[in-house]
């Protein structure tokens, strides 16, 4: 599949991603897809190099070169990191490489990044919830809070059960759930989403991961040589 708008800049791998593939969409939920697509190798060797990164709207869509991708997954990125676990109805666009991505997908991970990334991602939540303010909210400021403090226990429980496994389930088995705890925080329960926070914070020190300490950057390297190899058109002598 060619992207529109950037030469010869074919996508990878592409995909439907957040609440919808976690199954927390709501009414006022947008689809978001993620991407990961291969500039032309040739691009990569000049003055001015294809962007790494191409974001839309309508449809939301965000994706990265293979390069970006890689260096983002290697760091533990979990919204990145959700593109190579999705169930196999969500994904848009699968190609030979995009199969072999998925394929190393747990040479990405490392025990270290993964308690880092989701209880850094989730203490994001938790200070945008900290930072609502007092008082009476708006309706919309209710909507947001739920979200955010739905999203923090989804991290902490994807996180958790992904360093404790060493695989990443996508969508939730108990939706409701979630729902039910946003709806606690929104109406003024902040202390329910500190506790939740605490707790995964302990049970990452807990757990005994079978995650490796630091991820195996050689598959993900031969990975990314094939399609530079595959992509490269060398240009005719002068």
């Amino acid at each position: 599949m060619i992207y529109p708008g950037t030469p010869m800049t074919e996508i990878l791998l592409a995909g439907v991603v957040g609440s919808t593939a976690y199954g927390l969409a709501t009414a006022d939920s947008d689809v978001d897809r993620l991407g990961v697509f291969a500039a032309p190798t040739d691009a990569l060797l000049g003055l001015r190099p294809p962007r790494e990164s191409i974001v839309t709207t309508a449809p939301d869509r965000t994706l990265h070169e293979a390069r970006k991708w890689c260096g983002l997954a290697l760091g533990g990125n979990p919204t990145v990191m959700e593109l190579v676990w999705l169930p196999d109805d969500l994904y848009e666009t699968r190609t030979a490489f995009g199969d072999e991505l998925i394929g190393i997908r747990a040479a990405f991970l490392s025990s270290k990044r993964v308690r880092d990334a989701y209880l850094g991602y989730a203490s994001q939540q938790f200070r945008k919830l900290e930072n609502r303010g007092d008082g009476a909210f708006s309706a919309d400021t209710r909507r947001r809070t739920a979200k955010h403090a739905r999203h923090l226990a989804r991290l902490v429980h994807q996180g958790r059960e992904l360093y404790a496994t060493g695989r990443l389930r996508i969508r939730l088995d108990d939706p409701d759930r979630y729902h039910r705890f946003g709806d606690r925080v929104a109406a003024g329960d902040l202390e329910a989403a500190r506790g939740l926070l605490a707790e995964a914070e302990a049970d990452f020190a807990r757990i005994r991961t079978p995650l490796p300490e630091r991820p195996d950057e050689a598959p993900v390297e031969a990975w990314l040589r094939a399609v530079r190899a595959a992509y490269y058109t060398a240009r005719p002598a002068s």
